[in-house]
């Protein structure tokens, strides 16, 4: 496999990475008002890939995160209990938005990585024809 499918490689897996994880972080925004809703997360495994050598990343399984959801105390709420609270979520947008924030920046510096890596391979090969 040349460097440049291996960089491509990477590149490739690094931005198949941070898209699930900016789709993960898009669902927990659009739940961060629906009561009982947990926070999922994402994290992300590092595979090695047998062809090339590579070691890649690829996100992991979904899971919930543990944090209690916030108790809102809303007697007239139709989910509300006998003591007139109800569980909201454990979502935290500000954190939510930095999450997506980052995924969207590492997803650019991968597709950067690609192009230069494109660029290298076409000056390699017009140096080639001369």
């Amino acid at each position: 496999m040349s460097e440049l499918s291996r960089s491509l490689a990477v590149s490739a897996s690094g931005m198949n990475a941070q898209a699930a994880r900016l789709r993960v972080t898009s669902e927990n925004i659009a739940n961060a008002d629906t009561p009982g809703y947990h926070r999922k997360v994402l994290p992300f495994v590092e595979v090695v890939d047998t062809q090339s050598g590579n070691t890649l990343v690829e996100p992991g399984a979904i899971g919930l995160d543990p944090t209690d959801p916030e108790l809102i105390f809303d007697p007239m709420h139709p989910l509300a209990g006998e003591d007139g609270y109800y569980q909201g979520s454990n979502v935290q947008l500000i954190l939510e938005i930095a999450d997506a924030r980052e995924a969207q920046r590492t997803y650019e510096a991968n597709l950067k990585m690609m192009d230069q890596a494109r660029q290298m391979n076409a000056s390699v090969l017009e140096l080639l024809r001369r």
